[in-house]
């Protein structure tokens, strides 16, 4: 259950009422874009630093990965709030919501500088508090990400709360993975999302690997033990502090004399075990076997241990490799490894990381530059080194003329082709950028005490950059260069900034310190609530008016929301015919709702806002006004949150009712209702409709099939699962079936009367799975199975990726079945079944 915000909704209004002017124009610099999917500049404009600099493709960079985040943003349950996904979709392996904690220290670094506690706490909590969540699922650096959003925040209440799950993580690694003999941990590649790597493929898992000492988990889990041991030095708990100190140092020692390479200037991956081919255990990349003695090996993640300070002075010799071009640098890289190993190989589909240039890595290595740049003395790079890096990052940033981001691309020539399979890894959130700005370019150098320290790694040539309004330990802070002071009007030079007050100024970019003033309150998050929102349950239900098969209406109440046309997650009318149409959701219950926001479609295929638009509550048997409706925008506004407030409404059910506009339909990325409530909420105890509903695959009522694929399981067709995505694993599926015909059933357990049925068919083409070329609905009477009588069907030919739904006259009935005629050479898939009883 999430805890309530740690000061007041109204304290945090308060705050941000008197937040300084802006040093830059942030409507216009938003403007500047062409490319945005996400048009929502209020959302922007409170919730994120503002940037600019002279180099228009790292700006348009930046911006962009903010608008990457707000794709990835997921409000899983009012009892859970917010987290975020790593992929576009929510594939099997991925936990509640579709979280998965490989990338959850980049997201952090990223979401640590919102301006929005509700998120990064809910954040913070969720791998801990929420069921599913699968904190250790894979290699991550949660901890210490903790700590890194603590030093931003400076709030006491925050490292307090998350301490017990910094801890809980760490004894949970050591439990798992922790070598007592070797002292140090062991994982394979695979673990650290590093599929099919030149040490995995040395072995008999080519995909995963064996096990080894990694350079990736064991700096994570220094990087772990220090966080804690600073939180609990913080919260007064010394000898605790000392034990983790004491972890972390010995780790550290561990790393320097096992993966550590002389010969090779590089840290290295050491194998746990004896493999094939004369590969010796504790020997590292290498050193034995195939290639024993080669003068290659180098890996990115050599640079893993750069990104916590983990080493000593004396092994920077490692980054001269890194922007040479015999080694890592590349057009469009860095390179996973460098280009002249014998196993280097540049994969034209994923998941490969012998070559490809990855952004989760290349994130890594350019956080590990700056970190060598400001923290050790040595002259291998420079900050000249560190912005062509950084501008190639962001060029790769490029797919059709457009920012764009997936899982890996082709480093010679910036192609993502065969790594943003479809409704999957598009505009991919596994990585970071917005925080090398900040703390890298920008120089914005968090730290545990009340000096703010900035050291800029920006190009000589420039004549200005801004970063604006940052929040910043109870702050508001920009760090402006200008070299002349004619573009900002704040003086030459470079500028401290906070609350509105120079605090510090110097007349060339070079290192800042200043005291940061003191401060009597913090922000904090919103205590609201979106009752709308259903991820895995019968209430709250969304139905509508009119739905486009293939834009039902489960997408507008999934929590996630973005515009663009593929991949969809989208509810349209398109097709209607009629001038207006309505969607509404039934909580089942009383709700004390006061917000409804609507986040309106606009492609300009035939999908716009509406004319206008009405909200309505449930009343006294009926559909009323909500009176006294204040809306932020006035007019319906596609790409964007369409806010209507009013005072305080207690009631079952909430609707929009929508004018369309003239030749346009009318389309809802989600649709939200937010109100006060305690957590955990009450829940409905109204009858349920969708009569084959079984969540947890229990009793009655039970799901059979003729024949069922091993990629799924028939108790997923009515499980309130939904996934049209070939990664989603949820539905049934008959791949292979020796059967021309095969069927679905529901065993309801007792009579119900039936009158319509919803099939979401799945479709994937490539793998032989595609809508049926008939379907028949069917009912028990007793002693045989009946055709029911269909009375409609909707679309009219069985559509895949879409709801299909079946009117058949009223039949009493215990089993219900549904028999698809498969497409040769295709077989039918279904991801839910929902069947109606008579209201």
């Amino acid at each position: 259950m999430r805890p309530p915000p740690f000061l007041s909704l109204s304290v945090a209004l308060a705050l941000s009422a008197c937040a300084p002017p802006p040093i830059l124009d942030k409507q216009e610099i938003l403007d500047r874009h062409t490319w945005w999917d996400n048009q929502d500049w209020d959302w922007y404009q409170r919730k994120i630093p503002f940037f600019e600099s002279p180099d228009p493709d790292i700006d348009a960079t930046y911006y962009y990965r903010w608008e990457v985040l707000t794709k990835h943003l997921v409000y899983g349950s009012p009892e859970t709030g917010y987290t975020f996904t790593e992929f576009i979709d929510r594939p099997f392996w991925s936990g509640t919501y579709g979280s998965i904690s490989c990338p959850l220290g980049h997201q952090f670094y990223e979401v640590r500088w919102l301006k929005d506690r509700r998120i990064i706490e809910d954040f913070a909590r969720y791998w801990f508090e929420t069921p599913g969540a699968e904190p250790r699922s894979y290699s991550n650096w949660y901890g210490d990400a903790m700590w890194a959003t603590y030093m931003v925040l400076d709030d006491e209440a925050f490292i307090r709360t998350v301490l017990p799950h910094m801890e809980r993580q760490y004894e949970g690694w050591i439990e798992e993975h922790w070598d007592p003999e070797h002292r140090m941990f062991r994982w394979d590649g695979m673990h650290d999302g590093m599929e099919t790597n030149i040490n995995s493929r040395q072995t008999a898992d080519t995909f995963a690997g064996a096990e080894g000492y990694r350079p990736t988990l064991n700096s994570y889990l220094y990087a772990d033990a220090l966080a804690i041991s600073k939180a609990t030095a913080l919260t007064g708990d010394s000898e605790k502090a000392l034990t983790y100190a004491s972890r972390a140092a010995d780790l550290k020692q561990r790393v320097q004399d096992e993966l550590w390479d002389p010969r090779r200037n590089f840290f290295l991956h050491q194998f746990a075990n004896d493999e094939m081919d004369g590969i010796r255990a504790k020997s590292r990349t290498y050193e034995t076997g195939k290639y024993a003695g080669n003068t290659h090996g180098r890996e990115l993640i050599g640079y893993v241990p750069w990104q916590f300070n983990l080493p000593d002075p004396g092994y920077e010799a490692a980054w001269q490799y890194l922007n040479d071009p015999e080694y890592f640098s590349a057009p469009f890289g860095p390179t996973t490894v460098e280009q002249n190993d014998p196993l280097f190989y540049i994969s034209p589909r994923c998941c490969v990381w012998s070559g490809n240039a990855w952004p989760y890595a290349t994130t890594q290595t350019l956080v590990a530059f700056a970190n060598l740049l400001d923290n050790y003395d040595q002259s291998f790079v420079d900050a000249d080194d560190y912005f062509l890096l950084l501008k190639t990052y962001s060029l790769s940033h490029r797919m059709e003329g457009r920012p764009y981001v997936a899982e890996a691309a082709d480093p010679d020539n910036g192609s993502w082709d065969g790594h943003n399979t479809f409704y999957h890894s598009e505009h991919y959130l596994h990585s970071g950028y917005v925080d090398l700005i900040i703390t890298g370019l920008a120089g914005l150098r968090p730290r545990d005490d009340d000096t703010v320290e900035v050291n800029p790694l920006v190009p000589a040539s420039w004549d200005y950059f801004a970063l604006d309004d940052v929040a910043y330990r109870g702050h508001r802070l920009s760090i402006v260069w200008d070299r002349d002071g004619t573009r900002y009007g704040r003086g030459a030079g470079l500028s401290i900034i906070v609350d509105g007050r120079a605090i510090a100024n110097a007349s060339s970019v070079q290192r800042l310190t200043a005291p940061l003033p003191q401060r009597d309150v913090q922000e904090a998050g919103s205590d609201h609530v979106n009752f709308a929102v259903n991820n895995r349950g019968y209430f709250p239900l969304v139905t509508t008016s009119y739905s486009a098969p293939e834009a039902p209406p489960l997408f507008a109440v999934d929590g996630n929301y973005w515009y663009h046309v593929s991949p969809p997650n989208r509810w349209t009318t398109a097709g209607s015919g009629s001038a207006s149409d309505w969607i509404e959701v039934d909580f089942g219950i009383p709700r004390r709702v006061e917000t409804l926001k609507l986040y309106f479609l606009e492609d300009g295929g035939g999908l716009a806002p509406p004319e206008r638009y009405q909200v309505q509550m449930w009343y006294g048997g009926r559909w009323a006004d909500i009176p006294a409706q204040r809306r932020s925008p006035r007019v319906p506004t596609g790409r964007r949150a369409n806010v209507v407030s009013f005072d305080m409404v207690e009631t079952t059910k909430i609707r929009a009712v929508f004018t369309h506009r003239t030749g346009s339909a009318t389309g809802l990325a989600e649709i939200e209702a937010w109100g006060h409530g305690d957590l955990p909420l009450p829940q409905p105890t109204a009858p349920v409709h969708n009569v084959a509903v079984n969540a947890d695959g229990e009793g009655y009522p039970r799901a059979s099939a003729s024949f069922t694929a091993p990629v799924g399981g028939v108790e997923q067709v009515n499980d309130l699962q939904f996934g049209f995505t070939r990664y989603s694993r949820n539905r049934w599926s008959a791949m292979n079936s020796p059967n021309a015909s095969d069927w679905v059933q529901i065993d309801f357990g007792g009579a119900k009367t039936v009158v319509s049925l919803d099939v979401y068919l799945f479709g994937d083409e490539e793998r032989g799975e595609r809508a049926p070329s008939s379907l028949a609905v069917q009912y028990w009477n007793g002693r045989q199975w009946l055709d029911a009588s269909v009375r409609d069907r909707f679309p009219a030919v069985p559509a895949a990726w879409a709801r299909n739904t079946i009117t058949v006259d009223a039949v009493e009935t215990d089993r219900i079945r549904v028999v698809f005629e498969h497409d040769p050479p295709g077989f039918t898939g279904v991801t839910e079944l929902m069947i109606w009883e008579e209201l």
